[in-house]
């Protein structure tokens, strides 16, 4: 038998055609992106703006990643049951009119009700672009193609770093988000004209819906996969280091905590991004030619997380310097694509009409981490009067937790991937030639 790998039976065929409609629904998720992030360098705007301190800035990102986190699994059922254009055309809709609404927000609880919006809207993006990558590409491409999506985010995340920071500061707040908002617009008009569910012939079988049954027996069959709850748990311990970094906390710490200024400070959020999508494309090639190390990965990246965040705030002296700063913002940049290896445990673990539920459960594993680190780190600063090593410290708590738990469900997860494995093979081998 050749090693070379081959298509599976029922496969999409991929080719350019594959990655102009998957680029569009990318687009939509790029631009979710900048959006989502766009806090994360004006959070010291905001304080002055509307008059708040560290916790109530932190409720901005909490309640943005609440919304999110809580519309992961309905995301999920919709993506399943409507399919992937009519979901990220309702998200392009409401992370744009959020987006805007921020943009012209004058007190504090109009700008939350914004970013609320937004968030819901950003929340029905990331599992539909998954989705549309398994509809359009050979299975064989799952973990480079997702790992591309990912990095195509974090260009967006990079985005606001270089781009949205400058206008922030040239022409004001009210210009620089409100023309932002203007590229949602773009690509809601993209998406709308050209993109498509899946390619001619490979269209999904009907399955069944039957109201509130059917929403209970997708999310108890997908809960019961230990798969599922694995991958939950890696994207939980993995994606919320840099997550809080870049999206509030990271500029704070760094100007404030650190004592660099803030075009320092931005070009060491900037090295975050650009590492992330560097270690992206090497996690999604080993992944792809060698599923056995995904465990691996994602451990290591969190042991390599926990030592430098250990070393940077109980560094003797007032200040952590430079050269640990710049390898601890290298190290926060491989988060991100550890993360996706959650999917990458959740995708066999369930067949292709839970696809969509089993991503909403896994995709929501980061961002309660997300929000409750955040929440965290405000009220400790609050609490011990802007103590960055204290508040900081949050963090290996959500580690070790996370850890504990993908501990105890590798084995039945393996387990159970490996019976689903050879069902499969004696299935294949059952079917007639044609």
């Amino acid at each position: 038998m050749s090693s070379r790998s081959v298509s599976l039976p029922g496969d999409p065929p991929g080719g350019a055609r594959a990655v102009g409609v998957w680029s569009i629904g990318v687009a939509v998720y790029f631009v979710a992106v900048i959006f989502r992030t766009s806090l994360g360098v004006a959070g010291l705007d905001a304080v002055d703006r509307f008059h708040v301190g560290a916790s109530a800035l932190s409720t901005f990102s909490i309640l943005q990643l609440l919304v999110y986190a809580g519309m992961q699994i309905p995301v999920g059922l919709l993506v399943d049951r409507l399919g992937t254009k009519k979901v990220l055309a309702m998200g392009g809709i409401l992370f744009t009119v959020g987006q805007l609404g921020f943009a012209f927000s004058a007190s504090y609880g109009m700008a939350l009700a914004s970013r609320a919006l937004l968030g819901c809207g950003d929340a029905m993006t990331f599992i539909s672009v998954l989705r549309l990558g398994q509809r359009w590409f050979p299975a064989r491409r799952g973990p480079v193609v997702a790992q591309l999506a990912g990095l195509v985010g974090m260009a967006g995340n990079l985005v606001s770093t270089l781009v949205l920071a400058r206008l922030l500061h040239g022409v004001g707040w009210t210009t620089a988000f409100g023309g932002s908002a203007l590229a949602g617009v773009v690509v809601l008009v993209l998406l709308l004209l050209f993109l498509k569910d899946h390619p001619e012939g490979h269209e999904p079988e009907p399955f069944p819906h039957h109201g509130s049954a059917y929403v209970r027996r997708q999310i108890v069959a997908s809960w019961k996969e230990p798969g599922t709850r694995l991958g939950m748990w890696v994207h939980f311990t993995t994606q919320f280091p840099a997550m809080v970094f870049l999206l509030l906390w990271g500029l704070p710490f760094l100007v404030e905590g650190q004592g660099l200024s803030r075009g320092t400070a931005s070009d060491l959020l900037t090295l975050v991004v650009l590492s992330n999508m560097a270690v992206g494309l090497v996690y999604g090639q080993i992944i792809a030619r060698h599923h056995s190390a995904r465990l691996p990965l994602a451990l290591g990246t969190i042991g390599a997380t926990a030592v430098l965040w250990a070393a940077t705030l109980l560094y003797p002296g007032d200040h952590a310097p430079m050269w640990l700063l710049v390898v601890l913002c290298v190290v926060l940049g491989a988060c991100g694509p550890a993360s996706m290896i959650g999917f990458e445990f959740a995708r066999p673990a369930n067949p292709p009409e839970r696809q969509g539920t089993g991503a909403g459960i896994t995709n929501m594993g980061g961002f309660i981490a997300s929000m409750t680190t955040l929440l965290a780190i405000g009220l400790l600063l609050d609490a011990t009067g802007d103590d960055y090593s204290v508040a900081f410290s949050a963090v290996f708590v959500l580690q070790a937790l996370g850890l504990s738990q993908i501990l105890r469900l590798r084995g039945r997860a393996a387990r159970r991937e490996r019976e689903r494995l050879v069902e499969s093979r004696v299935e294949t081998v059952h079917v007639p030639a044609v």
